[in-house]
């Protein structure tokens, strides 16, 4: 049996890390143009009831630099582990909305579990994500070393 070379998993993983990547920053940006709507599904599925703007803000920011770190591969043990563990909150977090698929738009929802999968797999195989700030970084001392 022979395995994929390094670059095609490589390519695999900077593919898996951008899709996840859009999803995150549209999440974000939201928290930006519509804070109501932050707000809206804070209280829906967080049980939080008081995001204001200013609140919804400073999430988005703080959020945006993780999501930042996420896409470039930086940190990747933290990065994809924040990533991983907002995005299993937020799939599990509307698990009613999986007992009533039928209901607009409730069958959207199941487009979250083959997403927390790449959230998995990415974190699972972070060492081998290398082309990212942190591949790359490794590569150049490698080289430097061996």
């Amino acid at each position: 049996m022979s395995y994929p070379s390094p670059t095609r998993v490589a390519w695999c993983l900077l593919m898996l890390r951008l899709g996840v990547g859009i999803v995150f920053v549209m999440w974000t940006v939201d928290k930006f143009i519509n804070p109501e709507h932050a707000a809206a599904v804070f209280a829906k599925f967080y049980n939080v009831q008081s995001l204001t703007t200013g609140l919804a803000y400073v999430v988005g920011g703080v959020q945006m630099l993780v999501v930042l770190a996420f896409l470039t591969g930086t940190l990747r043990t933290y990065s994809y582990a924040v990533i991983l563990i907002l995005h299993a909150i937020s799939t599990f977090s509307s698990y009613k909305q999986y007992f009533d698929p039928w209901t607009y738009p409730h069958l959207l929802f199941f487009a979250a579990i083959p997403m927390l999968a790449a959230c998995v797999t990415l974190w699972l195989l972070r060492d081998y994500d290398l082309f990212s700030v942190d591949g790359q970084r490794r590569k150049s001392h490698e080289a430097i070393v061996g």
